[in-house]
């Protein structure tokens, strides 16, 4: 049984689709680029997996059975958006998400905020928008979950922080889990993917494993963006 499996998913919103006939299968212990420009369905995407949006048409299925409270709780979830209470120090949060999370590593957290020099004690309030993004990446990897779905994880990291925070994907997901990584980031990312989804207008354009694409086209992941997207 495949991890994660969408059949002819279709979303609409005011008769407009942004999804059209969306079909993968995400098996265990892999990692999964989904590619593509902003505005592309990628986020509807995210949201009909964790069960934010109901399809239009069309199944999710996780484990073999369509989104609820049993995928909420093998899924670990970074939105795009910071949801946090920034009134919160990040001990606080931590603390919240042990009591709320029955298979999160508050030690893990601990150990990665410490990595990345992130002050247990500091309100949120007065930490940046990418000591933030930290944060909140740090909790959703402190899960021992099945899938973790990050999306546009580096969007506010500066570039010297960019590879620790992929080392740390690499080395804190469980062995037989996946991770889908949401990004247009390409090159930041390429080096630890097994397999891409890219994604325009709603549709699937082209899928496959990195390797294989790479071995096709005989250019790197971001090299075939470029030329599919006109960037």
């Amino acid at each position: 049984m495949e991890l994660l499996e969408c059949i002819h998913l279709s979303k609409e919103f005011d008769n407009k689709k942004i999804l059209n006939d969306i079909n993968f299968k995400i098996p265990r212990g892999k990692i999964v680029g989904l590619l593509g420009k902003n505005g592309t369905g990628k986020s509807t995407l995210i949201k009909l997996i964790n069960d934010l949006l109901t399809p239009t048409s069309g199944d999710v299925l996780i484990n073999g059975k369509n989104p609820g409270v049993e995928s909420k709780r093998i899924i670990s979830y970074l939105p795009e958006r910071t949801y946090l209470d920034k009134g919160m120090r990040v001990a606080d949060v931590v603390k919240f998400f042990e009591e709320f999370y029955e298979d999160f590593d508050s030690d893990k957290a601990y150990e990665l905020l410490a990595k990345l020099e992130l002050d247990k004690d500091m309100k949120l309030t007065k930490m940046s928008k990418g000591m933030q993004e930290k944060v909140q990446l740090i909790l959703v990897m402190s899960r021992k979950a099945d899938l973790y779905i990050l999306d546009e994880p580096l969007g506010g990291v500066d570039p010297a922080t960019r590879d620790y925070i992929l080392d740390t994907i690499l080395s804190n997901f469980n062995e037989g889990a996946s991770v889908i990584i949401s990004t247009h980031l390409i090159a930041d990312i390429e080096r630890i993917l097994d397999e891409v989804i890219f994604i325009d207008k709603g549709k699937i354009v082209l899928t496959g494993s990195a390797d294989e694409i790479r071995k096709k086209e005989k250019t790197s992941i971001d090299e075939v963006f470029r030329r599919m997207f006109k960037c």
